[in-house]
């Protein structure tokens, strides 16, 4: 695929995420595919690198959290050979009554039309605080 291509799919995965569309995301990726959540997994449990099967369970335990979804808006797109850099915000309230507001940068890389490889970059401290702190008191 060319970068505009890889660019569009870049965007339509972020979009099914939005849409909780879990199915969608995961089908936009390679079987072997893999996720980086940045972190220590000691002060954050969601922190590590996921395979494609892993990162589907974890987005399903975020949307099963949320009142109404995360929505994602994309920011900024950049794009060279088989690398697509995405910036973007997200808002979502969870159930506990914490309000998710993040902003990512998002590397994503291609292969065979499909995204192989994703690393997203965010703010762990708030990440954790909102998704693993008390609720609003």
């Amino acid at each position: 695929m060319d970068t505009e291509s890889n660019k569009r799919l870049a965007i339509e995965l972020l979009a099914r995420f939005s849409a909780s569309d879990i199915a969608g995301v995961l089908d936009c990726m390679t079987d072997d595919a893999t996720w980086l959540i940045p972190g220590k997994p000691e002060a954050s449990p969601a922190a590590g690198l996921y395979d494609k099967r892993r990162i589907g369970d974890l987005f399903h335990i975020m949307l099963g959290r949320l009142k109404n979804g995360l929505a994602l808006t994309v920011d900024g797109v950049v794009a060279e050979g088989h690398k697509v850099a995405v910036e973007a915000r997200s808002q979502g309230e969870l159930t506990n009554g914490n309000v998710y507001r993040q902003h990512y940068h998002i590397l994503m890389e291609f292969r065979d039309g499909k995204v192989c490889a994703v690393r997203e970059y965010l703010d762990t401290q708030h990440a954790h605080a909102v998704w693993f702190g008390p609720g609003p008191g």
